[in-house]
């Protein structure tokens, strides 16, 4: 829900189409009135898309009247033959669905290739594919002119270092940004734990881990406590409940034992020393990027996604001051909800992309 605003401007919706998530921010004049996400496991179907879409619109009312400004990583999800159809078909879609409530037709952000239509998408599919994170990047740098952009989402996290007001690197595509570290498939939800660590201590012992998909990250920070329920969205491993005593149960089975063996306090320990070996992970690949960039000693890492809790941790390790997307980056009405900043952490290519495109295409 939102309040206030300007009757005489216009409004923008950002979009982030993601594989799981849909992710949606309302801004007027450079100021944020709302965000929200939605559970959008495109895998299973373009209906969830749909039904996302619906949810945000019958919100925000304002969105009838708004400019829509879009950004996808979606094309990656596996009901599409590549990722060329799956920008094509994630435009159509949401296009068709956004004509049947508004006069002006969304736009697609496409990195340097500017903005695109739905009618351009195909042609320019490889600028608009997985350029959320370019979105955010471009806005961080805009405000903070140097720093390390460190998104850490449910599936994934980005490092994207810039200076002097500009994204560095040449990298675009997924497959570019992996080979660079700066795209690195860590997140706080969906990463299967046995993608984390080949092996791992519990107790006074350090284990080989089962490769089987016995148990998610989500498992770990749900255990610390650090996990936000709001985006805690997908099934767990086994299809089970995500109280204690099931995720006990699910973090024992990647070293073949079961809750029963250890005390609440040895589980815990455990998760912690799963987070631990996520922190050395992540550490080593943004250490990388910023080598690589030769990014300023005293430029901060800017954290943003459901996993903004562990960039304070890799900030330690190297060094670093850390800030926040949410409150240092976007701009927050005043008449905002209350948690518009932790969604604008959470949700922060969405409101990048309206921002930018509120920028240059609205007055």
């Amino acid at each position: 829900m939102t309040a206030g605003g300007d009757a005489g401007s216009p409004w923008v919706v950002g979009w982030d189409v993601g594989g799981a998530h849909l992710k949606a921010c309302l801004l007027q004049r450079g100021s944020v009135f709302g965000v929200a996400q939605h559970a959008c496991p495109l895998w299973q179907g373009l209906e969830y898309l749909d039904r996302a879409v619906h949810q945000v619109l019958a919100a925000w009312p304002e969105a009838a009247q708004a400019h829509h400004a879009v950004t996808m990583t979606g094309e990656m999800a596996d009901c599409f033959a590549n990722r060329r159809e799956g920008v094509q078909r994630i435009a159509e879609r949401i296009s068709k669905r956004l004509a049947q409530h508004l006069a002006t037709p969304p736009r697609y952000f496409a990195g340097h290739a500017g903005w695109c239509s739905v009618h351009d998408a195909a042609e320019s599919w490889e600028h608009i594919a997985s350029a959320n994170w370019l979105a955010t990047a471009r806005h961080a740098a805009q405000r903070l002119v140097d720093g390390v952009l460190v998104d850490i989402g449910s599936t994934t996290t980005d490092f994207i270092a810039f200076r002097g007001g500009s994204v560095l690197g040449s990298s675009r595509s997924d497959a570019q940004r992996l080979a660079s570290g700066e795209l690195v498939y860590h997140g706080v939800v969906r990463t299967p734990l046995c993608g984390v660590a080949r092996r791992v201590r519990w107790r006074d012992t350090v284990y080989n881990v089962m490769n089987e998909f016995f148990a998610t990250s989500a498992d770990v920070y749900r255990l610390t406590g650090e996990l936000n329920a709001a985006h805690d969205l997908h099934p767990s491993a086994d299809g089970a409940a995500k109280d204690v005593a099931r995720t006990q149960q699910r973090l024992a089975r990647m070293i073949g034992l079961d809750a029963q063996d250890g005390t609440d306090a040895d589980w815990l320990a455990f998760a912690h020393a799963w987070r631990a070996e996520q922190v050395v992970e992540l550490a080593g690949q943004l250490d990388r990027v910023m080598a690589t960039h030769a990014v300023p000693a005293a430029a901060p890492l800017v954290s943003a996604g459901c996993g903004d809790f562990l960039v304070p941790s890799l900030a330690a390790a190297l060094g670093r001051p850390c800030l926040r997307y949410g409150s240092e980056v976007a701009h927050i009405a005043p008449e905002a909800p209350a948690g518009t900043v932790g969604w604008a952490q959470v949700c922060a290519p969405s409101v990048a992309v309206a921002t930018l495109f509120d920028q240059g295409h609205t007055t």
